[in-house]
């Protein structure tokens, strides 16, 4: 089988079975008009179809600001496809709520690509051709800062409910924009002519068609990059950026790819530049954040207060989904709150983080550095201690200040073809 004859396969799989869709076995698909939110088993030609049909549906959805309570933010508003579809400002979180006046908790993240992102589990064991299978990772997976997704339709759900995003009230007011929609007729070919009858349904299926959308490869995982085209030796990196690729590989130095995997995988397929685990790094508290002006508030990330099914666990509090680097060079302001909003502030972090703490984080009116200020003491013991973290107040750093320029401008090869200007 070709390349592509193997990648269409895929895509087809991927639209059967992680958005809900049987497996492709011989049957017939109900045709448009006469659709089904759950069509039950499909062809591979049917499968292919229909998720051409909910692309297309779902990236109307996610353009559209009337299905927001305010009827002044769609999906795109925050996830803007010409910021890798992660924010285009550099506010470290988003404005939303029925009046676009409520502030968020977290920083938005970009939402290409996430099509590997394995699903949550707190045991991850790396693939017999990827690493030791027998090394229990921890906590890896989900989507979201916490995981607390799996899937493309279940993260839909989330904003669309969300009373600080776009805060509709139940799956009744979203039907009733759908109603409205220009692209009402499309969504009841794909679903049913009944499907906006019945809220709960017509909620599942616009979740659907956005997770579909976002499976689309051209807009959310092109490995369009210029570090892509190194890889398959169709161009060549500057001086500087090959010394940050080797510091950004290097155990004793960057060390960031022991999270942020730079290299193909065995089989091929392109570096994700992240493991998808979750970890604890102390970013300083934020703020700017209204949330964190109550003392008495910690977002603690795995174990609370977004994600409720590990509350109490202390081992899993501060921890956060590692994100991809891929675009990172696009952001205004990084990590899980946002706090710094330049890229080499966030590379120097790593690099100084123990060495120099005076440097990131607040002192008390002696003079005393209040070291990991976001994160209580109980749960230090959660705290990422890898290089080039891990180092006593005054040591050496791993990385000098030309290093971290070195990484920074390899970080910058990263950004995907279409995001680059005057493309």
């Amino acid at each position: 089988m070709t390349t592509g004859g193997w990648k269409s396969l895929m895509i087809a799989a991927a639209a059967t079975s992680i958005f809900g869709f049987a497996v492709p076995l011989p049957a017939t698909v109900v045709r448009a008009g006469t659709g089904s939110v759950h069509p039950g088993p499909m062809s591979r030609a049917d499968a292919f179809a229909r998720a051409a049909a909910l692309t297309a549906i779902g990236r109307k959805m996610f353009l559209d600001p009337s299905l927001s309570a305010s009827g002044k933010q769609a999906c795109s508003s925050c996830h803007d496809p010409h910021h890798a579809f992660g924010p285009a400002s550099a506010a470290p979180v988003e404005m939303g709520g029925p009046h676009l006046d409520q502030h968020g908790l977290r920083a938005v993240p970009s939402l290409r690509y996430l099509q590997a992102a394995p699903a949550f589990t707190e045991h991850f064991y790396d693939s017999e051709d990827e690493g030791d299978e027998s090394v229990d990772n921890g906590p890896t997976g989900g989507l979201t800062w916490d995981g607390r997704a799996d899937r493309g339709s279940d993260q839909a759900k989330i904003p669309l409910r969300s009373p600080f995003e776009m805060a509709n009230k139940d799956a009744a007011a979203v039907t009733s924009a759908l109603r409205k929609a220009a692209y009402a007729d499309d969504f009841k070919a794909a679903f049913g002519d009944n499907v906006l009858d019945h809220p709960d349904d017509a909620f599942d299926a616009a979740a659907e068609a956005l997770g579909t959308f976002e499976q689309s490869a051209p807009d959310f995982y092109p490995y369009s990059s210029r570090y892509d085209a190194f890889l398959a030796g169709k161009t060549t990196l500057s001086a500087q950026e090959l010394r940050g690729r080797a510091l950004f590989e290097d155990a004793a130095k960057g060390n960031c790819a022991s999270c942020h995997l730079s290299e193909p995988a065995n089989d091929g397929e392109p570096p994700q530049f992240t493991d998808f685990g979750l970890i604890a790094v102390a970013v300083p508290r934020n703020r700017a954040i209204p949330a964190n002006a109550d003392p008495a508030y910690v977002d603690l990330g795995l174990c609370g207060p977004l994600r409720t099914d590990f509350k109490g666990r202390a081992d899993y509090c501060g921890l956060f989904r590692t994100p991809t680097l891929r675009n990172v060079a696009l952001r205004k302001s990084f990590f899980h709150n946002g706090y710094f909003h330049s890229l080499r502030d966030a590379v120097a972090f790593y690099a100084t983080r123990d060495t120099d703490p005076g440097r990131w984080y607040p002192k008390d009116a002696d003079g005393t550095v209040k070291q990991y200020d976001d994160l209580p003491r109980a749960y230090w013991a959660n705290l990422n201690q890898d290089p080039p973290l891990g180092k006593k107040p005054g040591d050496r750093p791993a990385l000098s200040d030309p290093e971290i320029d070195d990484i920074v401008a390899f970080l910058q090869t990263l950004t995907d073809a279409d995001q680059v200007p005057g493309h």
